[in-house]
């Protein structure tokens, strides 16, 4: 699956329209990861380096 150009998926063009990353839009690596809400909003956008357990801490705030 391709993440970044013009045949990205469309799942991929949707997140990158709606959270940016630090350098522009592109995906720069693996493992880039996006937190969507229920309601489908893209809510956050974390570096590959991010360890699960972070975002693990900020979604029930997003979710619920």
């Amino acid at each position: 699956v391709e993440v970044n150009g013009k045949n990205a998926a469309p799942v991929y063009k949707f997140l990158k329209t709606q959270k940016g990353g630090i350098f522009g839009d592109g995906i720069k690596w693996n493992f880039t990861k996006f937190l969507v809400n229920k309601d489908g909003k893209v809510v956050e956008r974390y570096a590959p380096t991010t360890s699960p357990m972070k975002i693990e801490v900020c979604m029930p705030f997003h979710i619920v």
